[in-house]
């Protein structure tokens, strides 16, 4: 499916189309502007790692920007280039020798993975793993990579930070997996992709008023002296669930004393909760 690249006029200006990677970029950015002293690090899945994300951010935040992500098993990796030789003519070489692609560097080096402790959702874990600095052509710098290795199984990950520990960058792209259950709570369990609506401001509207409610949710949560009893029982698994908490949610608005907060019946709704938290929105 392809999107048209139309413009869309939102409160009378015009917003140009732009790709879901200028999107990324852009937000990064303001992210960046706001946080004026602090490093920034990205972490993505590989469909994001690349020069399309990496250069217009790198480019207008500066050196304390960098981004942690998944390398692709068909990237091709290379050495650092040697350095330069006493009276040597011509330009320095920006690439060293080829070592090939990371499923044929992960052959050779996984006799040379060491064990690491990480931790790894919400439990300490022993994995095994090698870390190499190389240079890599579709970001045009050297970056720091790490191979993992689990029984059957690997992956390797990249960072342009090559300041970071091994363990920190497991951990690191280990705990982007929560934000992918936020996004499956967002969508599905709140609703913000069955909207309805036909222009750009009643969709950004109606996004907004979902994530308002999905911290509201956790802010619930949060607060609760004891953690709720997972409705639906998973082995080996003894946290609760983002359903749950709507359902102890769904029973406290029913409860006869919810309506000292929310009023059904108020000829002054300028003082309700409700009024309050739609203003913020707005």
């Amino acid at each position: 499916m392809q999107a048209k690249k139309e413009t869309a006029t939102i409160r009378g200006d015009v917003v140009p189309f732009q790709t879901k990677m200028a999107q990324a970029a852009q937000m990064l950015i303001a992210i960046a502007e706001h946080f004026s002293t602090a490093p920034i690090l990205t972490v993505t899945d590989s469909w994001f790692g690349n020069n399309g994300l990496w250069k217009p951010a790198h480019k207008a935040i500066g050196s304390r920007f960098n981004i942690l992500s998944r390398l692709r098993c068909n990237n091709v990796l290379y050495d650092r280039p040697e350095k330069r030789k006493p009276k040597q003519r011509g330009r320095n070489k920006k690439y060293g020798q080829r070592l090939g692609a990371a499923t044929d560097m992960a052959k050779t080096v996984q006799q040379k993975a060491r064990s690491y402790t990480v931790n790894l959702y919400g439990k300490q874990r022993e994995v095994r793993a090698y870390s190499r600095v190389v240079m890599l052509k579709t970001l045009k710098r050297p970056v720091q990579v790490v191979w993992v290795f689990r029984r059957t199984q690997w992956i390797a990950l990249f960072t342009t930070d090559l300041s970071l520990s091994v363990t920190q960058i497991i951990e690191y792209y280990g705990a982007r997996w929560k934000i992918e259950s936020g996004f499956k709570e967002l969508k599905q369990d709140i609703g913000s992709q069955k909207s309805q609506c036909r222009n750009a401001q009643a969709v950004t509207n109606h996004l907004n008023f979902c994530m308002m409610a999905t911290t509201l949710t956790w802010i619930y949560a949060d607060r609760l002296k004891t953690d709720p009893e997972r409705r639906h029982k998973v082995k080996g698994r003894a946290s609760f669930a983002f359903s749950d908490i709507r359902r102890i949610i769904a029973e406290a608005a029913l409860d006869p004393g919810f309506e000292r907060v929310c009023p059904k019946y108020s000829s002054s709704p300028v003082n309700s909760v409700v009024a309050v938290l739609l203003r913020m929105v707005a």
